[in-house]
């Protein structure tokens, strides 16, 4: 299958991989055939390292299954920091004044709002919805705050939170279009609201890790399954989606996989990174 992002067909020597949804299942198990297809990226000497939302440490379950040696992308970007989570590549935080704009403009969509700075992860109640399972997901706990004041200095990622799938899409929309040039605003998932620098997104990841290793875009290879990965397809040479996607995003993407549920990680790697090398799918 042609590439549809314009770019011209090269052999792959890199991938970066976003994280839920794509790298580890529903439940958040990195399988045994995932880490596997990681260890025959490495024998093949194609680079590999992840992108996500997540706040650093909410990787750091990652590292050792994967023997991950390069920079991780955390906040979709807003901080590149080495495999010992102390080693800061690049930060971008939300420029001054913008927080309280972004906050504001959130909370007027009906959704509950979390700050992330470089260290901390803070909301107002814990007993909000999505709190337990994203604590459970990140593996550490959130700072309750009464009032964000104080804490905006340092912002790495701003969340507007929801169930009502439609509010967030629609919320999207609109903090974009308030926050202009100065944010990058984003569903990780449907209930999520991403709201980062505007150079901390997956598009830039990718001309970021590119720079760093020294490796042309036309020869990383992305692999995602939402709205904020779009933006690393359009930037490397192969894009993959995940079979989970939606039809917009599987449409963004060179190919397109099957869900995190039936191994689609894996199978992408097998089939279209290392395909000529006997993969079996």
């Amino acid at each position: 299958m042609a590439p549809k992002n314009g770019h011209p067909a090269r052999p792959v020597r890199m991938v970066i991989a976003d994280v839920d949804g794509t790298l580890v299942t529903q439940e958040k198990v990195l399988t045994k055939r995932a880490a596997e297809g990681v260890l025959r990226l490495r024998e093949a000497k194609i680079q590999f390292s992840v992108t996500s939302g997540r706040p650093p440490r909410g990787m750091a379950m990652l590292i050792d299954p994967l023997k991950l040696n390069h920079p991780l992308a955390a906040f979709n970007g807003g901080v590149l920091i080495q495999p010992d989570l102390t080693t800061v590549v690049n930060q971008n935080f939300l420029p001054a004044g913008v927080p309280e704009k972004v906050i504001e403009a959130i909370e007027n969509h009906g959704l509950d709002v979390w700050v992330y700075t470089d260290t901390e992860w803070c909301v107002r109640d814990a007993n909000a919805a999505h709190v337990a399972r994203e604590q459970w997901t990140v593996k550490f706990a959130p700072t309750v705050v009464k009032t964000f004041a104080g804490l905006l200095g340092r912002v790495a990622k701003i969340v507007g939170v929801s169930d009502d799938h439609d509010r967030v899409a629609k919320c999207e929309k609109d903090v974009q279009q308030a926050g202009g040039a100065h944010i990058s605003a984003a569903r990780s998932q449907p209930y999520y609201l991403d709201v980062t620098h505007p150079r901390a997104n997956k598009g830039e990841v990718v001309i970021a890790i590119s720079k760093l290793l020294n490796i042309p875009v036309e020869e990383i290879a992305t692999i995602g399954d939402m709205p904020n990965d779009v933006l690393m397809f359009e930037k490397s040479g192969t894009s993959i989606a995940m079979g989970n996607a939606s039809p917009e995003v599987q449409a963004s993407a060179t190919y397109v996989t099957s869900t995190n549920e039936e191994e689609g990680f894996a199978k992408a790697i097998e089939q279209f990174v290392l395909r000529g090398r006997a993969a079996k799918v």
